[in-house]
């Protein structure tokens, strides 16, 4: 059947004009003047007043439309494209990156960063409850207990007259004197000759509570929440106490969280609809209380929380992108940039259609004869600096671009499908991310055969016959079953031809999946008990949430062929557990092997993207060398 196109117009509509904003501050006087006692707090005598920002903007500048050609003459002076795109000959290949804040996070227990900084956050704890009260007996707002101001926070209420308090009993409702973690009171502006000091409060939560349920990540959230919502702050400090938690990992976490609630994907906006966030902000300051054990190994583990938010943006922005903007080109030329930009930790190597068919991938090659461009096979080879290496490992991630569902064309969320790449993505990212934590010890080997399932004269029907570089035949009784084929011959060469001793691969793979699971939750398979515990601890301090999946040999029967030896797909019942089963064929099974279906927990259909599953990879690869 011969297919035809519609006629394509490019038009570009550029925007321009001065952008000019009158920033004004209402102020709500609350009835209080605070003298002697705030200026030994902050050098001046000061007022009170609780009241957001208001923000005036006024734009201006007429819209004008340029045809492509008048827009290749003005060499874009006015408006820059807002991203590469195709044209009707040559597919895209770039993709841009979004960019992680530049803010630092230091840490101190030195009271006086507080002085210096434009937004004060004071952390509070919630009052302490009978351990046999229950929820729903929890007292009213006129019954509730003293709310709970200690060490510095309760000297510098009195220093204020109280209007610490104040703030949280005026705002019960929503902070609940700091029971619930990462709630917020509006802030109090103190004023100082021509400037403006802003103070409020976060909800650390009840004491000793939350912990399993990432309370520090609530608190990382919330903290950037706050940076971007007070505009116009540049310094911030948030003052916890002393029996907040000081471990290197909750550094970690909070540093991990921050920089990803900043994460905005703007790549394809413009104008009026880019949203950066918190972009005044240059440096946050945690100052705690009770000090800090070693300021040095807090300060990085910060850094490596920016790592892992650094991966988990990368993830996002691959999942995130459009197919006409991402391909198999498009997707290589990101790992090499990977690579470039490691500092010599990370190598990179594409083998192209030829290498492919060299090796005999002859089922990876099957599923991109139906793509637009050539197949990129990535592979990104970490290794430490120095050291001993005592493991190599292999990350591999399902890397379809677009998933049309082939001639077993897909009935719907035909618009989501550019999420089948999520197993790339995490792996890409994992690979970024490690690359600036750099782990000692570990080879780890991150793969991706990238290529797209569509429809054309050449693409595989149901019927035909791949031949896998092991040699296994594999007839396709399901073209929509395809991101499974391009892992056969990934998994192949990361266990022969690599030589990985553990290998771990990350796909969307089945809806069987989702369907068991739901939308947060990954499913891990793996015959390894040892490899299951690893992967189930790293899951629990990341907060990837993972659940081990069953194995049931007996459902070997549904992959069975006439004329090959496996099909590519079984019954509608235990999709998920077949399709395990069908990559077991192309791994030593003395090795230890988990395959990870991330279908559900990879894509949010408010937010988009997630970034699951970099974290988790870039946790386990690290552990691997110790």
């Amino acid at each position: 059947m011969k297919l035809s196109l519609p006629s394509a117009t490019i038009t570009a509509m550029a925007l321009y004009g001065s952008t000019s904003a009158a920033f004004s501050i209402g102020r709500q006087n609350l009835g209080r003047k605070v003298v002697s006692n705030a200026a030994k707090v902050f050098g001046a005598t000061a007022y009170l007043a609780q009241a957001p920002m208001q923000v005036s903007a006024a734009r201006n500048g007429p819209i004008r439309a340029f045809t492509k050609s008048s827009l290749t003459a003005l060499n874009m002076a006015e408006k820059e494209a807002p991203f590469k795109t195709w044209t009707f000959d040559k597919a895209c290949d770039t993709m841009e990156m979004s960019e992680v804040s530049e803010a630092t996070i230091s840490i101190t227990d030195d009271l006086k960063s507080i002085d210096d900084s434009d937004l004060v956050i004071i952390g509070v704890y919630g009052p302490k409850k009978d351990e046999d009260e229950k929820e729903e007996d929890s007292k009213g707002e006129e019954e509730m207990p003293e709310p709970v101001l200690v060490g510095k926070a309760k000297e510098l209420d009195d220093l204020l007259e109280g209007a610490l308090t104040d703030l949280m009993e005026e705002n019960y409702k929503q902070f609940k004197h700091g029971a619930a973690a990462g709630t917020a009171t509006p802030v109090l502006r103190i004023y100082s000759g021509d400037k403006t000091k802003r103070i409020m409060l976060l909800g650390l939560g009840n004491e000793g509570k939350d912990m399993e349920e990432g309370f520090v990540s609530k608190i990382g959230s919330a903290l950037a929440n706050q940076c971007d919502s007070n505009k116009k702050v540049k310094t911030c400090s948030i003052l916890v106490p002393a029996a907040f938690p000081m471990e290197n990992t909750h550094f970690s976490e909070l540093s991990t969280e921050f920089y990803s609630t900043l994460y905005s994907d703007n790549r394809y906006r413009t104008g009026d609809k880019v949203k950066k966030l918190a972009e005044d902000l240059e440096s946050v300051t945690i100052v705690a209380e009770g000090g800090v054990a070693d300021v040095s190994s807090a300060t990085a583990a910060i850094a490596t929380g920016k790592a892992l938010a650094s991966g988990t943006s990368l993830t996002k922005d691959i999942v995130n992108a459009p197919h006409n903007v991402l391909n198999s080109e498009s997707l290589a030329n990101v790992a090499r940039r990977i690579a470039e930009e490691s500092g010599g930790t990370i190598t990179c190597k594409i083998l192209g259609k030829k290498e492919c068919e060299e090796r005999g991938m002859g089922a990876y090659l099957g599923v991109a004869r139906g793509s637009e461009t050539e197949p990129q096979f990535i592979h990104l080879t970490y290794k430490p600096k120095s050291g001993e290496i005592k493991k190599k490992v292999g990350i591999i991630g399902k890397g379809l671009l677009f998933d049309t569902g082939g001639y077993n064309i897909k009935t719907a969320m035909m618009e989501l499908m550019k999420f089948d790449c999520g197993g790339s993505a995490a792996v890409l990212g994992a690979a970024r991310a490690v690359g600036e934590v750099a782990p000692e010890g570990v080879e780890a080997h991150f793969i991706v055969a990238a290529c797209e399932n569509m429809i054309n004269d050449r693409a595989v029907v149901p019927s035909d016959v791949l031949t896998a570089s092991n040699g296994k035949t594999i007839e396709i009784v399901n073209t929509d079953a395809e991101g499974r084929l391009t892992l056969a011959d990934a998994l192949v060469y990361a266990d022969k031809e690599v030589g990985c001793e553990s290998i771990i691969e990350l796909s969307t793979l089945t809806g069987a999946c989702m369907i068991s699971l739901g939308k947060e939750v990954c499913g891990v398979w793996t015959d390894d008990d040892d490899l299951a515990s690893d992967l189930e601890d790293v899951s629990k301090v990341t907060g990837d949430k993972s659940w081990r999946m069953p194995l049931v040999k007996s459902y070997n029967d549904q992959l069975k062929s006439k004329i090959a030896d496996i099909s590519n797909c079984g019954t509608r019942y235990g999709g998920a557990i077949t399709a395990a089963l069908f990559l077991q064929n192309f791994v030593d099974s003395k090795k230890p092997f988990a395959h990870i279906d991330i279908a559900g927990p990879v894509w949010d259909d408010a937010k988009g993207a997630t970034g699951f599953g970099a974290k988790m990879v870039t946790e386990w690869v690290s552990r691997q060398g110790k």
